[in-house]
């Protein structure tokens, strides 16, 4: 049995470098099917995420290789539009996988996605959105089957943000016909990540980064080679860490702006931040201070991807803090695991009440998504003791290696296997 052993109570201290963006990652090696040739991607987190990719675009007839942190996929032999099943149960953005496929095979056959249970994110958006296109859809025995003439271009208009959603119609509509234009379209940095690859393979987008994206149709990509940046959650969470459990650390490899809404929280919270170009510094004493009320929204508001992360650290913060989650209904299903070290939260349909406890206690847990698994482990860091973190399979999902990230900053942290 595999888990994660801590030993809490230690400030920490020290410099790491932050992995590959997972969420950048993802959607480009869906994008690279729209290639008919051979892509680089560098800076790729070795996660299993990724390695869930990897094997569908393998399954489906492309060649991929690792070359220390790069991957290069040479979609040439792509032979078919249906995603197996099997894989497509392991991660929840497997479904951009439709996008591509309509784009350079004008069909695709997936099943409904899986990952993490935070919640029922139903891809409706996407498939109202494909029928604008020219896409014929058909359900059957669980399957989503995707048929089209070509793509023709249309105007989208999304009820509210969708980052899955923008990215299948952008992935869709590069190599469609006349012109596409996304309205309400997310404006994650990960959405201007895709754009700028696509647009290095000689796509035609505009807009991107805001609540209006054009593309416009073009007859083909080109080959090409694309560095993705650090991932923005995974430096959330060593700063949230090193926040709750105090001391001084440096992260390299990433700047303030895309953490911005995050750091400020950290701010709020007692911590001292410094940012420069390429790096963020945090010093914290290890007292917390309470935060009135944090909303979860759409970037560039405050990440739903780190509100377990900020809750673990606010369980001790001095005071009485309130979380609404307007993202995903699920986010919460973390907290009885949370507060099997002594905390104190209410939860009220979508809104979490903490009340910050002097000391948290260890505990024995069991991470349950990506996420709120991150979040045990930065409460495992504040508390005295010995904490276990079992089936940290949901943390390797999306965090290369937090034991040997979080040993770089002198935390007492192992991952075993039994």
């Amino acid at each position: 049995m595999a888990y994660i052993e801590i030993v809490g109570g230690k400030q920490l201290s020290g410099e790491v470098n932050i992995q590959g963006s997972k969420n950048t990652v993802l959607p480009i090696l869906a994008a690279t099917l729209l290639i008919n040739g051979v892509t680089k991607l560098n800076h790729c987190p070795r996660i299993l995420d990724v390695e869930h990719m990897i094997e569908i675009l393998i399954d489906i007839g492309c060649t991929v290789t690792w070359e220390g942190s790069s991957i290069i996929v040479d979609a040439r032999g792509l032979s078919t539009d249906i995603v197996p099943t099997d894989l497509v149960k392991k991660m929840r953005s497997s479904i951009i996988l439709m996008g591509a496929l309509l784009g350079r095979t004008h069909s695709a056959v997936i099943s409904y996605p899986g990952g993490c249970t935070i919640g029922a994110r139903p891809i409706n958006f996407h498939l109202e959105a494909f029928k604008q296109m020219n896409v014929v859809l058909e359900e059957e025995d669980g399957l989503i089957k995707c048929l089209t003439s070509g793509i023709k271009g249309a105007d989208i208009y999304f009820p509210s943000p969708s980052v899955g959603a923008t990215e299948n119609v952008i992935l869709a509509a590069v190599l469609g016909s006349g012109k596409t234009r996304i309205f309400n379209a997310a404006r994650e940095p990960e959405i201007l990540e895709l754009c700028k690859f696509l647009i290095s393979a000689g796509a035609r987008i505009y807009g991107s980064g805001t609540g209006r994206i054009e593309i416009e149709g073009v007859a083909a990509l080109h080959q090409t080679e694309y560095t993705a940046p650090s991932d923005r959650i995974v430096a959330g969470t060593y700063l949230a860490a090193a926040a709750g459990a105090g001391g001084d650390v440096v992260l390299r490899g990433i700047g303030c702006g895309s953490l911005y809404v995050v750091i400020q929280t950290l701010k709020r919270m007692g911590s001292r931040i410094k940012c420069k170009e390429d790096s963020i510094s945090l010093h914290s004493d290890g007292t917390v201070r309470a935060v009135p009320e944090i909303i979860t929204e759409p970037y560039p508001g405050f990440p739903t991807d780190m509100q377990s992360q900020i809750m673990s650290v606010l369980m001790k913060a001095s005071g009485n803090s309130k979380i609404v989650e307007e993202i995903f209904e699920g986010r919460y299903q973390n907290v009885p695991e949370q507060a099997r070290f002594g905390a104190q939260i209410c939860l009220q349909d979508r809104v979490a009440h903490i009340t910050g406890v002097p000391a948290l206690k260890a505990s024995e847990v069991s991470a349950g998504e990506l996420r709120g698994g991150a979040a045990l482990v930065i409460a495992g860091l504040m508390a005295e003791g010995k904490t276990i973190v079992n089936n940290p399979y949901h943390i390797q999902r999306g965090y290369e290696d937090i034991c040997r990230d979080l040993r770089a900053l002198g935390a007492q942290i192992e991952y075993k296997n039994e």
